[in-house]
């Protein structure tokens, strides 16, 4: 999902160039002969990401990383969305090793940096530990999810592999969880002992990040920003 994810560095290279062509020409989203909702998420790596031929019913995009990262196509996937009237998330990538309320602060600043609308999602990428212990990370992310929520009213999605929420999700259970397994058919993953249901499955990252909810359109925007 971002620049520096652990899950899929080793394809950042190769895929750059992959995503960025098929982005131009857009990529329709498989046919659902199921009941699950479809989304893809998307950053920098997809600048062109065509949403009006996407075929997703979700899009959630890189916003921020760290202290000073800003996705240079967040703004422009943020109006695509809306224009092309695909529900919408935005997502931060974590990095422990910072303060987790400054990281918190600074995503936020950069989303309301943008026409925000109820129903906006909101989301952590955790899937580094910089190093440090669990205990660490674990009271890092419920500190950033706190400030979120504190300042938003929004319980923010927490998105990370299965393994990664296995070992640093305790306590995280009351946060809708967006849960990366490609080894698991799309709908089919069993969600950590923490969580007692997942809100989204991020089934492939071929050939972009590609998701399913077993939540309606309605009820995913309900964990959205709330109505003024």
């Amino acid at each position: 999902m971002t620049i520096s994810s652990t899950l899929r560095t080793f394809r950042a290279g190769a895929l750059l160039a992959m995503a960025t062509a098929v982005a131009a020409v857009g990529f329709s989203g498989p046919a659902q002969a199921d009941d699950f909702t479809y989304g893809q998420d998307v950053s920098n790596y997809q600048p062109q990401h065509d949403w009006a031929t996407s075929g997703a019913d979700f899009g959630i995009v890189k916003a921020t990383e760290g202290l000073d990262f800003k996705d240079p196509t967040f703004a422009r996937h943020w109006k695509e969305l809306d224009k092309n009237k695909v529900a919408r998330g935005a997502y931060h990538f974590g990095h422990p090793a910072n303060d987790p309320v400054a990281e918190a602060d600074y995503f936020l600043a950069v989303v309301n940096g943008q026409q925000g609308k109820p129903g906006d999602l909101l989301a952590l990428d955790l899937e580094t530990s910089d190093g440090r212990s669990t205990a660490h990370v674990n009271a890092w992310a419920k500190k950033w999810l706190e400030r979120v929520t504190a300042k938003t009213g929004v319980k923010p999605l927490f998105y990370s592999s299965q393994a990664f929420a296995d070992q640093y999700g305790h306590g995280l259970g009351q946060y809708p969880l967006w849960l990366a397994n490609y080894g698991k058919a799309k709908g089919t993953v069993t969600p950590p002992a923490d969580w007692k249901a997942w809100a989204i499955h991020q089934y492939s990252d071929n050939p972009v990040d590609q998701n399913v909810s077993a939540l309606t359109i309605k009820d995913l925007r309900a964990l959205g920003r709330p109505a003024v």
